[in-house]
């Protein structure tokens, strides 16, 4: 058994406090994506005499440690009693050490060992992994718990997983019926275990528009009744990994008002991989809702990749990276109204388990303003909601790129952008304030060029995905395919939170700038049942550009 405690200061120095029951040797390290060969490692322990030892090493490989030449650990005190050794010691986040891994606010990989004497060896050790975001931005001291709450749970009862590898599971639930408005101001995951594990990969709650007309009972998100697929402005979002999250004290989600979702769409996505039978689940969210509100409403803006069906990811490749991109110049439009300034004050990184890091870049003009957040060691299985470093703002005009790296050398086969867990997406979820009525903006490269830069005939989008088939995938038709994505042009779709729509596109000869109507093409969007309305005035557009 190991426990942690850590905190850092002003001056970058991080404190870390490791307890193990044991009377042996204990380690603690980190590693550059989970494996030991490169891991930064600091061992220490109590001899029987009561002297210590404290050292700074580095793993060469999976038998082997060296100790570094510069040592970088702090030994702040090390005791042993019958039952544990507690280590506590501290370091900087940069040491200009080659051997040292920098701490950011990237995932940590933490690597903890131990031993139960004083003989260290470490490949004989006991030996755990676990995933942190080490740089908390706000301590939950800061944030403000309201006086006066209720609790409200969104879940699913007494759901049976099907026997199937990937599910999507979605059901319509009306929010509390209230005399006045409310905020909610924290949600967490309620998670069913099943053999002492969830099934459950990510939960998403979406806001429905209140012309809706929407299904009863449970049924397939993306599956034959295209009716579950409804609603698409996303509020509250959880992933494998992620933990409860309270909104911090400027905002949080307006409900109870004529201008708030009277119902949401509940989508939890399973991944029942051992095709275990008979299992029920009762996972979901709970809400915490209190009538003391915050000054602002907030929103999540979807962006990132468009997943299907023109995503693609080449088998074999060390680091592949897609882009996806987000114009807001039509935001007024969409919006009906003016929109304010986006204020963004968390975030959440989606990717499957091709994922390697994620970063999310804004533009004004053309210049790069800054990143807007980053995760550069990814983790699948920690996917929580962040906290920015300070408040940033997103104006009408600005554009956002999200830029996913992917790694497929244990893959032969091209993985293609979908829901399944062995399919891939690039997503990044913005909380900002004040809300506006925009629940996504997304992009795609035209697969066509791409198709042609590899040598591939394609006279649309299927036939170019079809042709990614037949490349022959190595490090340089890889390479070709990453740069022809990179600039190729860029289609990009805006929604509503009212409307879920195909497209209406538009033309943008140069990127980033402004250029003429391509196509004034009416388009559909599902409503009202199962009638589809065509509708002149844009619901929704794709603005196609260059990167």
């Amino acid at each position: 058994m190991v426990f942690m405690r850590w905190d850092h200061d002003e001056e970058e120095m991080m404190t870390f406090e490791l307890q193990v029951r044991t009377v042996g040797w204990v380690a603690f390290g980190f590693s550059p994506h989970g494996e030991l060969p490169g891991s930064d490692i600091v061992i220490g322990g109590v001899f029987p005499n009561g002297s210590i030892y404290f050292s700074d090493w580095h793993a060469v490989d999976e038998e082997n440690l060296k100790e570094d030449k510069s040592q970088d650990y702090q030994l702040l005190s090390l005791t042993e009693d019958e039952t544990f050794t507690t280590m506590r010691f501290k370091r900087y986040f940069q040491t200009c050490d080659p051997n040292d891994l920098d701490i950011k606010g990237d995932t940590a990989r933490l690597i903890s060992a131990f031993g139960t004497d004083d003989k260290v060896e470490f490949s004989k050790g006991q030996r755990f992994l676990k995933s942190l975001f080490l740089m908390r931005v706000i301590s939950p001291t800061e944030l403000n718990d309201p006086k006066i709450l209720f609790t409200y749970d969104l879940k699913l009862n007494d759901f049976p997983i099907p026997v199937d590898e990937t599910t999507y599971a979605c059901t319509f639930i009306p929010l509390p019926i209230l005399k006045q408005k409310h905020h909610i101001y924290k949600f967490e995951p309620i998670i069913t275990t099943h053999q002492n594990r969830s099934m459950a990969h990510h939960i998403l709650v979406y806001a429905c528009g209140n012309g809706s007309v929407l299904p009863t009972g449970i049924s397939d998100c993306y599956g034959a009744d295209p009716d579950f697929a409804l609603c698409s402005q996303v509020i509250v979002g959880w992933a494998v990994g992620g933990g409860s999250y309270q909104f911090p004290n400027e905002a949080a989600i307006s409900i109870g008002t004529p201008m708030d979702p009277q119902y949401i769409r509940l989508e939890i996505h399973y991944s029942n991989f051992d095709l275990i039978p008979g299992l029920i689940d009762n996972s979901g969210i709970r809400l915490y809702c209190t009538p003391d509100l915050r000054p602002y409403d907030m929103g999540v803006l979807q962006t990132g990749v468009f997943t299907f069906p023109v995503h693609f990811i080449p088998p074999g490749a060390d680091a592949y990276k897609s882009y996806g991109l987000c114009k807001s110049s039509q935001f007024n439009e969409m919006n009906g109204t003016p929109v304010p300034d986006l204020k963004v004050f968390g975030f959440l990184l989606h990717t499957h388990l091709a994922g390697r890091g994620v970063k999310v870049v804004q533009y004004r003009n053309g210049e790069q303003v800054r990143i807007i957040c980053e995760d550069n060691k990814y983790d699948f299985s920690l996917q929580e909601t962040r906290d920015m470093k300070e408040v940033i703002t997103i104006k009408v005009g600005d554009e956002i790129l999200v830029e996913c790296n992917f790694q497929t050398l244990d893959r032969t086969e091209i993985t293609f952008g979908g829901p399944s867990t062995l399919n891939e997406m690039c997503l990044a979820f913005l909380f900002y304030y004040p809300r506006n009525n925009i629940s996504s903006c997304m992009g795609y490269p035209d697969i066509q060029q791409i198709a042609h830069a590899l040598g591939q005939e394609a006279s649309d989008a299927m036939e170019g995905m079809i042709a990614m088939n037949y490349v022959e995938w190595n490090n340089e038709t890889i390479k070709t395919a990453e740069k022809a994505a990179k600039e190729a042009d860029q289609i990009v779709m805006i929604k509503t939170i009212d409307a879920s729509v195909l497209c209406l596109y538009l033309y943008l000869a140069e990127w980033l700038g402004v250029g003429e109507t391509w196509s004034a093409l009416e388009f559909e969007t599902k409503a009202h049942g199962r009638t589809r309305i065509r509708y002149a005035a844009p619901e929704a557009m794709c603005l196609h550009w260059q990167l």
